[in-house]
């Protein structure tokens, strides 16, 4: 029998875990070049507490956060732990997820430029390669509506999320989940590639070849995240991530 000290150390590692990939998920974005200054914001809930989350703290740059500079925020926008201020938009989207998906643990938001060229396309992602493919029943559109401070809007962006595990949002952005931090990596790499190879063929003006239906059909079942948890290959990925950052720079971990 587990005693409630015992459970609580357990917790306890459990949060660092998830602030260290929390942390290494910021400065890839940094190293991919995903960010928009200070304007976007991952989030991941902190584990066996459903109503608290970590993010980024509101003025830092992303190759600057480290696993313990991250904010402990409650649902009520109440900051447990950190010394800066919560992106208030950033509190209302995560928030908003979180909230009406209780099976997602991560939600990473990007201004890309190609993922926002896309969300300014009346035809949305294009089934032209195979990570667009591999991730096309994954993915949700949102209409544009400011968040912050609007309950309206954050209803309608977790009913359109609905039981996906990405976003278009029209003439904003990108956004991803997973039930790590590593799963929602990897569907937004998939999802920010694919855009980036839309935009380039689209400026090219050369006829699009669209692979067959069954093919299409095919990958989009290939690609349907596993019922158990994310896929082995997820994992495989992020530890290889986290190796170069190792190499590179470590001090996320701090």
């Amino acid at each position: 029998m587990i005693d409630s000290e015992s459970r609580q150390d357990t917790m306890l590692d459990g949060e660092k875990e998830v602030r260290r990939d929390l942390a290494a998920c910021y400065r890839l974005f940094a190293k991919y070049g995903w960010t928009d200054v200070t304007l976007t914001h991952l989030s991941a809930r902190v584990p066996g507490q459903a109503y608290q989350y970590l993010i980024n703290p509101y003025g830092l740059l992303f190759h600057e956060i480290t696993a313990s500079s991250l904010l402990k925020v409650d649902f009520n926008g109440n900051i447990l732990a950190g010394d800066y201020p919560v992106n208030e938009a950033g509190h209302a989207i995560h928030t908003a997820v979180l909230k009406a998906r209780p099976d997602i643990n991560a939600v990473l938001h990007s201004h890309t430029r190609a993922g926002m060229a896309v969300s300014c396309m009346a035809c949305g992602l294009l089934p032209i390669t195979q990570h667009a493919n591999d991730i096309r029943d994954l993915v949700s559109y949102h209409k544009y509506g400011v968040a912050t401070h609007n309950e309206e809007e954050c209803q309608s962006l977790a009913e359109d999320m609905a039981d996906k595990w990405l976003m278009i949002m029209h003439n904003h952005g990108l956004l991803s989940t997973g039930r790590t931090v590593a799963e929602a990596f990897y569907y937004l790499y998939m999802l920010e590639t694919a855009c980036k190879v839309q935009v380039d063929v689209m400026a090219s003006g050369a006829e699009l070849v669209i692979p067959k239906k069954e093919v299409i059909a095919e990958l989009a079942d290939y690609g349907r995240p596993p019922s158990a948890g994310p896929s082995d290959f997820v994992d495989c990925l992020w530890k290889a991530l986290l190796r170069i950052l190792e190499q590179e720079d470590g001090s996320y971990k701090r």
